[in-house]
């Protein structure tokens, strides 16, 4: 009876991660087709929203990726016409999305982040800089980043206060709130959470500078994936632990990945991310596969777990 569900999945969108959102959603209708769901297409960027209900789905699949797709405003959406959905609810969404409230709940549970100091527009134009870096007890390099964007989208690391300065002046222009934290140098770590349980760590060594953008989703730009990360037996426990309890606290749903730095044998918790990339570069498919478990699989996973209330 299940397999005869029909599924809206909902991709693309206007976010500045709309071209990941649409592999996400393309290699994920690829999979439910396997499964036998029906399948509707369906993409914000040329429908309006409140359609949504005119294609009498049962469950909703979300595709979406960035602003509007993963910070809480879709998932209220869902939650008001009353269609089940794949991944977190809204309140989850809207806190992991948003790094200045993340982190206020990670230190606030003891889980170690970078330390960092918020802006919002309101102090952009009487800020001091060095003042607050001071203040904070940050060093550099400083990582300068928007406090809402994903896939390391505008992310700035400046080795000193000449570059924090002016990639500073470039971002306030584009954004409401940044975020300045210590860069951590050491492993870069992802741990996928399916459902309550983190399944696996991966390590990558980006040749860029770091694992941006680029490194994320072009092939070209050779990231290296370990998997499993290249650390004790000890310390991928914790990490794998660490990532729970992340999820626990955010009260997240269906899949998500915590992103980490692991430097002195301290793992520092980034970020999560509530929609995460389902592409063939994508690493919880990638950490899923390691334990056996295929993309239909995990697909398949994602819709049996749908729901309201989350």
């Amino acid at each position: 009876m299940l397999k005869k569900k029909k599924i809206l999945v909902i991709l693309g969108g206007i976010s500045k991660e709309r071209a990941i959102s649409i592999d996400t959603g393309l290699s994920c209708i690829k999979a439910l087709k396997k499964l036998k769901y029906k399948i509707i297409k369906f993409d914000p960027k040329f429908s309006p929203i409140t359609d949504i209900k005119k294609n009498k789905a049962d469950i909703i699949f979300n595709a979406l990726h960035g602003k509007g797709g993963e910070d809480g405003t879709i998932q209220s959406f869902f939650e008001y016409i009353g269609l089940p959905y794949t991944h977190s609810g809204p309140v989850s969404s809207m806190l992991a999305m948003n790094k200045y409230f993340s982190k206020k709940i990670f230190i606030k549970n003891k889980i170690i982040t970078p330390k960092y100091f918020y802006l919002n527009k309101i102090n952009f134009s009487n800020v001091d800089l060095k003042k607050e870096i001071k203040k904070n007890k940050l060093k550099f390099p400083i990582v300068l980043k928007p406090n809402q964007e994903g896939s390391s989208i505008g992310v700035n690391i400046c080795k000193n206060y000449n570059l924090l300065n002016r990639s500073f002046r470039k971002l306030r222009k584009k954004y409401d709130d940044l975020i300045f934290e210590n860069y951590i140098p050491g492993k870069e770590i992802q741990v996928a959470n399916i459902g309550n349980n983190a399944i696996g760590a991966i390590e990558l060594q980006p040749k860029r500078k770091f694992y941006d953008y680029d490194a994320k989703y072009k092939k070209s730009s050779k990231t290296e994936h370990i998997m499993p990360a290249d650390i004790s037996k000890k310390k991928y426990k914790e990490v794998l632990k660490i990532s729970e309890k992340a999820y626990k606290i955010l009260k997240c749903k269906g899949i998500a990945r915590c992103d980490f730095r692991f430097y002195k044998d301290k793992f520092y918790l980034l970020e999560v991310n509530t929609q995460p990339g389902m592409t063939s570069l994508s690493l919880v498919p990638e950490i899923a596969a390691y334990k056996n478990i295929s993309f239909t699989k995990l697909v398949k996973w994602m819709v049996n777990n749908a729901s309201l209330n989350r």
